[in-house]
């Protein structure tokens, strides 16, 4: 399913890249011919979802980059992932001045938990423009729900990769598959099935999902995995990915993670002007001792602990652990 030549300008904002090709991700024909042949008056959903691709029609944007995109941001914020960024940026150098495609291999980000992984995901949609899907595994209750389930099963309805092509705006969305490691577990089918032709660029250009039986093109999806453990992966899907071990960030790195975010809080929010321009030293080492994920709520905690004091000023004393149960405000104890 080729692209269309026809170039055109998606709004554009900060590290996003603004220019995209079309393309034709099904064929309306496919689409038609299955519709025609429902009974009347039966498989509501299925009939619903064909009239849906029917109305959208089959276009989407394929983001394309027209230089390459301002990333110094994303080092300064995810030091830990230096490795993968450098990664991103030589696959968008390659294709920034050609009339090839974005393509960007498949990842699989490796590391404890807290260390940002599904942030980093989230970041990279924001860089490329792009939608993006997310699919925990961890608490998935079927095996189908990359893939769909047969409409004739009861309550089936199409797969999560199905969807996001379909009801998103672009042809090449980033795809998050969260704890790619816990899929194991009691399912009829297995939850990994699927990405065994996903991953692979020929066979995912005609992926038909279970529930509308329509050839559709997944070959430009970006596919990001995380996981906690490598171990509980099969080989085959870990040979088709680029596989990074992303470590927790150092004491310095974590200040400046911990600096950044108190300064985006500070921004984001009419109350943030009342508190002083940079955090104190000893907060900041303080704050380094929790994990990525931890830091948004311990700042919010902090914030509204000062703010009860009347303080424009964050002490340690206002961090969740230094103040018990007062320290409720935003973060779980």
């Amino acid at each position: 399913m080729p692209a269309s030549n026809d170039l055109v300008t998606v709004s554009s904002r900060p590290g996003s890249i603004p220019i995209a090709r079309m393309r034709n991700l099904y064929r309306v024909d496919d689409v038609g011919r299955k519709l025609d042949k429902l009974p009347h008056k039966e498989h509501e959903t299925l009939r619903s979802t064909y009239e849906r691709m029917l109305e959208k029609g089959p276009e989407r944007f394929q983001v394309k980059p027209s230089g390459l995109p301002e990333m110094d941001h994303l080092y300064d914020e995810l030091p830990n992932f230096t490795e993968v960024l450098d990664d991103i940026r030589r696959q968008l150098a390659l294709c920034e001045d050609s009339r090839d495609a974005l393509e960007i291999t498949p990842l699989l980000l490796l590391g404890p938990p807290g260390v940002g992984k599904t942030h980093f995901a989230r970041e990279l949609s924001q860089l490329l423009g792009t939608g993006m899907g997310f699919l925990s595994m961890s608490s998935m209750t079927a095996g189908w729900v990359l893939s769909g389930a047969s409409s004739q099963w009861k309550g089936a309805r199409p797969g999560k990769v199905f969807e996001t092509l379909v009801d998103g705006q672009y042809a090449n969305p980033v795809m998050v598959v969260d704890e790619i490691d816990k899929a194991g577990g009691e399912h009829a089918y297995d939850p990994l099935g699927a990405l065994y032709g996903l991953l692979e660029h020929d066979t995912a250009g005609s992926f038909t999902d279970e529930f509308a039986e329509v050839p559709i093109d997944a070959s430009q999806v970006i596919w990001v995995a995380t996981a906690n453990d490598g171990r509980a992966i099969p080989d085959p899907i870990l040979n088709r990915m680029n596989v990074y071990e992303v470590h927790a960030p150092d004491r310095d790195a974590a200040r400046r993670i911990a600096a950044r975010l108190y300064t985006s809080i500070r921004a984001e929010h009419g109350w943030g002007e009342r508190f002083e321009l940079d955090p104190p030293s000893d907060v900041l080492d303080a704050m380094s001792e929790l994990a990525p994920r931890e830091m948004r709520r311990a700042w919010m905690t902090a914030f509204g602990n000062a703010k009860l004091d009347r303080r424009s000023r964050i002490e340690t004393r206002d961090l969740p652990d230094a103040r018990g149960k007062r320290g409720a405000i935003g973060f779980m104890q």
